[in-house]
């Protein structure tokens, strides 16, 4: 017995041994700071009042298939063309669906796979916050800029489609999510225009009008006139991952510039349960919502397994040198500490979103009246998918939970699969890269997955490369601004995004 449990202490130290070799040895990237200084934000009161400008038409997408009020979209397609005559007047520009725009620079070699650049128009609703300050027209031009918010606000300092300028910010719906970086592309191509660059390649800018209600009109159409054309893209570029500020990512002295990679998918899926109806006095024993309630538990405390994806690993790979010890010994060795790993990530709403199919109760409706028992309840359930995961594996996960009921499963919304997983091994990334360290030297530049969606899944048909980015550092209060109260962009993040994607659109070929 004692020979035994020798040699079980002697097998468990040669382990702890080879792991702590292993994770000292491990290949993590290393941050290599640029040795260039960074870019310093020029003033440019122009580009900040065009910005502001945009703001102030509320083009807001609301209900099903697109159906809402285009008159502002109008007034703000007439507001680009009186802000950007030079980009007007120097590219092939037209409608798509009336509201949809797209732009197209020359290029000096049309062998060359073009690139392309997305925003969208429409906004969400501003909601029903208090609005602190009610003055309409603030242009405080040189005002310092103020501290970022440290809190979730509760009101609109500004109002939400004012486009006040105020406190070294841009407030209103739309500045973060997506006119920002709209009007940063307009920007940027109005830049290389005035300079008389002409960039190798073409450079498209497309730009949808219904993105918040599912791009249906919008962005699918402008990516199948693209597919119609013939054309392949270089890259995508769009909205997703953001510059995390340093010490949003527990253990990362660095900022972090996430780039979503590849989105998940979507399904929404309707269950009705079906039982005995009539009156509460007389109940059976088991009511619809009783079943009802059998099934959310299971889907809630069954869920779809976690797992470490490709791009996750890869993200893990490159931030995980900066983190504890403990932390790096974990993702050095996933093949024994894999389930730690995964424990440790899914008791985090955040990161559990990273490693598995999502599971969330939405919506739910029984009886109408006190005393009276609903002879069929039903509850909405969204999942978003992680690549590696499919519907029809979500399906029969609904089907596992229902078992024994008597229920009916319809599908709502837009169900899609995750999208494909773009390389990090391409030029388009690697522009990505370069145009980071320009404004942000000593950030971390990892792929990851983007648990929203985005208009970017639709042009999966006309490019294998597409990438979810927003160049801007926002610290996690700024980000819950986001679709909620109180949206701004700083005046210097906007300055640095218009750089970012000028330094792309000037550098790609060189």
């Amino acid at each position: 017995m004692k020979k035994i449990l020798l040699l079980l202490l002697a097998v468990l130290v040669i382990l702890v041994i080879f792991l702590i070799i292993r994770t000292l040895t491990y290949p993590f990237k290393k941050n290599e700071a640029s040795v260039e200084k960074a870019w310093n934000p020029v003033r440019n009161d122009i580009a900040v009042q065009h910005l502001s400008g945009g703001i102030r038409i509320p083009t807001v997408s609301t209900g099903e298939l697109g159906d809402f009020d285009y008159a502002p979209f109008e007034k703000f397609k007439n507001y680009l063309k009186e802000s950007y005559p030079l980009v007007y007047q120097n590219t092939e520009n037209y409608e798509i669906n009336t509201y949809a725009l797209v732009f197209k620079i020359k290029g000096k070699n049309s062998s060359l796979a073009p690139i392309l650049f997305l925003s969208h128009i429409d906004v969400v609703p501003p909601g029903d916050a208090d609005v602190v300050n009610k003055n309409e027209n603030v242009s405080q031009l040189n005002d310092k800029p103020a501290p970022r918010v440290s809190k979730v606000a509760k009101d609109w300092e500004y109002g939400p489609f004012s486009g006040a300028i105020a406190n070294g910010k841009i407030y209103g719906r739309g500045t973060l999510d997506m006119k920002g970086m709209l009007f940063s592309l307009m920007e940027s191509a109005n830049n290389i225009i005035e300079n008389k660059i002409i960039p190798e390649r073409d450079i498209y800018l497309a730009f949808g009008f219904d993105e918040e209600v599912g791009g249906k009109k919008g962005a699918t159409q402008i990516a199948a006139h693209f597919n119609k054309l013939g054309l392949k893209f270089d890259a995508v570029y769009d909205e997703g991952g953001l510059i995390l500020e340093k010490g949003n990512v527990a253990g990362i002295n660095n900022d972090v510039a996430v780039v979503g990679c590849a989105e998940k998918g979507f399904l929404s899926a309707k269950i009705k349960v079906k039982g005995l109806g009539g009156h509460s006095s007389m109940p059976p024993t088991e009511s619809a919502i009783g079943k009802a309630a059998i099934i959310m538990q299971r889907l809630e405390k069954n869920q779809m397994k976690p797992m470490i994806t490709p791009s996750m690993q890869e993200f893990f790979n490159n931030i995980g040198g900066g983190m504890p010890f403990v932390n790096r010994m974990a993702i050095a060795n996933t093949w024994l500490l894999k389930p730690v790993l995964l424990s440790q990530l899914t008791k985090n709403n955040t990161t559990n979103a990273l490693v598995r199919t999502t599971t969330a109760l939405t919506m739910m409706k029984g009886s109408d009246g006190t005393n009276v028992l609903s002879p069929e309840v039903e509850f909405v359930v969204n999942f978003r998918l992680l690549p590696g995961n499919t519907v029809k594996d979500v399906k029969q996960h609904i089907a596992k939970a229902t078992d024994g009921f008597d229920v009916e499963v319809e599908e709502i919304d837009n169900t899609r699969e995750a999208s494909a997983v773009s390389s990090t091994n391409t030029r388009a990334y690697k522009m990505i890269q370069e145009g980071v360290k320009q404004i942000y030297p000593e950030a971390v530049v990892t792929p990851y997955l983007t648990v929203g969606g985005t208009d970017a899944y639709k042009y999966q048909r006309v490019s294998d490369h597409i990438y979810r980015f927003m160049p801007i550092k926002i610290n996690g209060f700024e980000q819950q601004s986001i679709h909620s109260t109180n949206e701004y962009i700083s005046i210097e993040n906007y300055l640095r995004m218009i750089h970012y994607f000028e330094f792309i659109m000037k550098n790609y070929d060189k």
